[in-house]
């Protein structure tokens, strides 16, 4: 627990963390109880996806808590949902051109930065990652200390089926797990759901959704360390199998090739119901997508998590910018505006995009458009 007088704060922040009451922001919720710093994503009708409007509320609250709490914990609202991502469709409705390039650079610089922050806390940060939790949930969770899943948690990454690729850190995340699952999860958007996100490593801890509730009251309560609290609280998973568990191998031996094409020659040699379901997840997301995922992810294995976010800005920029592909958009478009679920792909398959052309993406931008974290 952090002693705030020797912290040596001046007798108006005492004052402020002894009457400081739920304060309501409409899309983000923050609180604290005992010490405890609690963010509430609150948009549950949206599935708590993150607008910019969220994101630059959250990080200078992560900044305040860090110096004024013991602990955050962060949650989403009405039950269905943790976060299940970004609200890319405000940010691309109008079309190609210079008004969103300005809206989606502005919301992913707050997005990483925000997401930075939670990667570098100096305090416990606990994630109640109950129900859905994708892109932008995933974010704002995964690089915290602890998360905790249910059986009604589902994870995915499915940013190639929009046109885009797994950011907010999933270079760093994804390109850490064990046997190329990163990758295959980056590059299929496959889901994850209830005790396979600890398994995977996504969450460092499991409980039944019914003791969500009690779980959370116990850690505001109890001031010991928040290890001890999740470690008696939580389930034993030593006994439960990873459903991929039979797949695994056969992930490592595909999902290890450096190119996409030959993934897809490997899964189509392979033959199996399994490849076949793999293949089809492929041919459904963008070309660009895949070729831009797998470059990041086999770069991110040797970059810090910062240097993760910085090359993912670059990216983003770029696929914003669509000066070499306008996949973002029509994903949106396709899945997300006019709901269709036929994307135009363009290029349209994997042979039509040109290794120079994905390099481009991870070029540095000028200095002014570069991404600054502190």
């Amino acid at each position: 627990m952090i002693c705030s007088a020797r912290l040596g704060f001046p007798s108006r922040f005492l004052t402020y963390r002894r009457n400081l009451s739920t304060a309501c922001m409409d899309d983000v919720l923050f609180e604290v109880k005992n010490d405890v710093g609690i963010i509430t994503l609150n948009r549950p009708k949206a599935l708590n996806a993150l607008n910019t409007s969220m994101v630059v509320k959250i990080k200078p609250k992560l900044k305040e808590y860090e110096s004024l709490v013991r602990m955050v914990i962060v949650q989403g609202a009405g039950g269905k949902a943790f976060c299940a991502g970004g609200d890319v469709k405000s940010i691309t409705e109008n079309g190609v051109g210079a008004k969103s390039l300005e809206l989606s650079t502005n919301f992913f610089r707050n997005e990483y930065s925000m997401d930075s922050t939670v990667g570098k806390y100096k305090i416990p940060y606990v994630s109640l990652i109950d129900g859905i939790t994708m892109g932008g949930g995933v974010g704002i969770s995964v690089h915290g200390k602890y998360r905790v899943a249910t059986e009604k948690t589902l994870f995915a990454m499915p940013e190639t089926a929009i046109g885009l690729f797994c950011d907010v850190g999933a270079s760093h995340v994804l390109s850490r797990m064990d046997k190329h699952l990163g990758v295959m999860l980056g590059l299929t958007g496959c889901r994850l759901k209830g005790t396979d996100v600890a398994k995977a490593g996504v969450a460092t801890h499991y409980v039944h959704s019914s003791k969500i509730d009690g779980l959370r009251a116990k850690l505001i309560e109890d001031v010991r360390d928040p290890g001890i609290v999740l470690a008696e609280n939580t389930d034993d998973l030593s006994g439960v199998e990873f459903t991929m568990a039979p797949f695994v191998e056969k992930i490592d031996s595909i999902f290890c090739h450096e190119r996409v094409e030959d993934i897809v020659d490997a899964l189509r040699t392979d033959g199996s119901e399994w490849a076949k379901g793999m293949l089809k997840s492929l041919s459904e997301v963008s070309p660009t997508g895949l070729k831009i995922t797998r470059k990041e992810i086999l770069k991110g294995k040797t970059l810090s998590l910062d240097e993760c976010f910085r090359m993912e800005h670059r990216l983003a920029y770029r696929c914003s910018e669509a000066k070499y592909s306008a996949d973002f958009y029509e994903g949106v478009r396709a899945l997300l505006i006019d709901k269709d679920k036929n994307p135009k792909w363009c290029p349209a398959s994997l042979e039509e995009v040109k290794d120079e052309i994905i390099d481009k993406y991870f070029e540095p931008l000028p200095s002014d458009k570069e991404l600054q974290l502190s």
